[in-house]
């Protein structure tokens, strides 16, 4: 138990199935109600897709586990409904410190720039998420969640899958179309299924304690090498809430785990830290090892991986939770344009291309970072501790301080869904780029560009002038959303104005969508459904935008 957290039960409910009711097989089955399958699960039902959540327990997270939530996890998290709730409750934070022994030789501001609506990072205990997803899943009237049912048994099939599922009343049978599967870093189902994932484990141990007390420390992310309170070794501190800190240990390979978890190891530790003066209570404790390993691919026919179940990466980064929330994000509309056969399935052959890029990408930054930080040999150690002692005063060296490269969105610019520029365009809003957000007014309503797209297809279209647009541009604009997979048109302009009739007109304020997209008159982007830049011209064609939809959807 913990003396900040009240663990919330959830009820078994027999199945209908036991019962010999219920269709017996749905339209899509999750396994794991952990951020990454409840992320997956709401955001299909949101969009009318009848869910079934399997999950063998009946609570939260046990201790705080994920703790760093990333801008672009809380923008999926607000189109899903729970952004609020996570930003309210955690610490917001943007800026990070390194320290050399007793010094401070780096530091680095996740979101320099202004007019953003949410932080580069929170810090919330992963029990708080999860609580909220529950929540918010329950809201939902076709997301059937059920608590206390094991997946015991998978067989693929052609046409999707049977699983054995055992509950407090016996084992019954469920059959699905597609079965996502998030069940975590040791997946029963991977094993089920006979697959193999593939990495390294680093030789390596730390030690997690949480810390109940009262501090005037900033909400920053702190991280010592060699620090004279645990000399040799690394210590990393973030704030949580409910005045919780996470302090993280390093402790070495042939450090005992059990031993290490004992209240008189950890309260010397933890003391030297923080000095024998400051009062605190040890929360939760737990000693982990970590890896940076993938599958080799994340769909295999009707049966698709998601977050920790298909790649895994060390804590240092927050990588995991925040590419898991990224996987939901990237494969949920292209399954729902899969069943409503407006797309083939190959579209989702790009799932696993563009997610195993994304977890490539961790992997090697999140191996960086550990072999930084715990580095295996004296030569090693001799060039990780010159970069630091350099780094107080030349920046050549800061750039080499790797104390955690922090979780980023993917940029997708190899992906086959993309349409290459035919045009020269300044700024980072490259196809296959995560959109940047921006502040824009909509009817005299203050908003967001990111809560204005999401979950369909949008082309953002520039103008100067919206009561300039011509009519048969109107009329191609108000035609985009008549089309098999519909596209929402949205003008763009400097000023309020008055927009043909059926189209929406957004206000850029600020400036900033035109800063940040490079937007002239006339500019347009068109957008994928999870917020991914497709495309983008100088001047509306509605060929080439169908043409890109097609790309983007695999039907070219």
């Amino acid at each position: 138990m913990l003396s900040t957290y009240q663990y919330p039960k959830y009820d078994y409910v027999a199945p209908p199935e036991q019962r010999g009711q219920g269709p017996g097989r749905y339209p899509v089955v999750v396994v794991g109600a952990g951020p990454v399958g409840l992320a997956g699960a709401i955001e299909l039902a949101q969009t009318g897709v009848p869910v079934v959540v399997l999950d063998d327990d009946d609570t939260v997270s046990i201790g705080s586990r994920g703790v760093c939530y990333a801008k672009r996890a809380l923008e999926v998290l607000d189109r899903i409904g729970v952004g609020d709730a996570c930003v309210d409750k955690g610490v917001s934070w943007n800026v990070g410190r390194t320290f050399f022994r007793d010094e401070e030789v780096y530091n680095f501001n996740l979101l320099p720039q202004p007019d953003h609506k949410r932080p580069g990072m929170i810090n919330l205990q992963q029990y708080y998420l999860e609580e909220f997803l529950v929540n918010r899943a329950k809201e939902l009237p076709n997301l059937d969640l059920r608590f206390r049912n094991k997946v015991v048994s998978v067989s693929p099939a052609g046409d999707g899958a049977s699983l054995q599922v055992e509950t407090p009343d016996g084992i019954y049978s469920l059959d699905t179309d597609w079965l996502i599967v998030a069940d975590g870093a040791r997946s029963p189902i991977r094993r089920m299924m006979n697959l193999e994932i593939e990495g390294k484990i680093f030789m390596d141990r730390f030690l997690i304690a949480d810390v109940v007390m009262k501090a005037d420390f900033p909400a920053e992310r702190w991280f010592w090498f060699d620090p004279p309170f645990h000399p040799g070794q690394s210590v990393l501190l973030h704030r949580q809430a409910d005045n919780v800190w996470r302090i993280d240990f390093q402790l070495g390979w042939q450090a005992d785990p059990e031993e290490e978890k004992k209240p008189e190891k950890v309260i010397p530790r933890i003391k030297a830290m923080l000095g024998d003066e400051r009062e605190f209570d040890l929360e939760w404790v737990s000693v982990y090892t970590f890896q940076c390993r993938r599958m080799n691919d994340f769909r295999h026919g009707r049966v698709l991986f998601v977050g920790d179940a298909a790649h895994q990466v060390s804590p240092f980064g927050a990588r995991g939770a925040n590419s898991g929330i990224q996987d939901t994000d990237n494969l949920v509309w292209k399954l729902k344009l899969v069943m409503e056969g407006k797309a083939p399935e190959s579209l989702l052959d790009t799932y696993s291309e563009e997610r195993v890029a994304a977890a490539d990408e961790n992997i090697m930054n999140s191996t960086r970072s550990t072999d930084f930080i715990t580095p295996k040999s004296k030569t090693s150690l001799t060039f990780r501790n010159a970069v630091l002692t350099l780094a107080r005063d030349h920046a050549f060296a800061r750039a080499l301080v790797n104390s955690g490269r922090l979780s980023v969105p993917a940029f997708l610019t190899e992906s086959r869904l993309n349409t290459a520029d035919t045009a020269a365009f300044g700024g980072d809003m490259v196809p296959g780029a995560p959109m940047d957000d921006a502040p824009l007014r909509e009817a005299g309503k203050n908003g967001w560009l990111l809560d204005a797209v999401g979950g369909r297809f949008v082309a953002l279209v520039y103008v100067a002038d919206p009561a300039a647009v011509d009519a048969a541009t109107a009329d191609a604009l108000r035609a985009l959303s008549d089309a098999p997979i519909p596209v929402e048109a949205v003008l763009v302009a400097p000023r309020a104005g008055t927009a043909p009739a059926g189209l929406r007109l957004v206000e850029d304020y600020a400036g900033r969508f035109a800063e940040r997209f490079d937007a002239q008159p006339g500019t347009v982007y068109l957008v994928r459904p999870d917020q991914h830049v497709a495309g983008r011209w100088r001047a509306f064609d509605p060929a080439r935008v169908r043409a890109a939809v097609a790309r983007a959807t695999c039907n070219a």
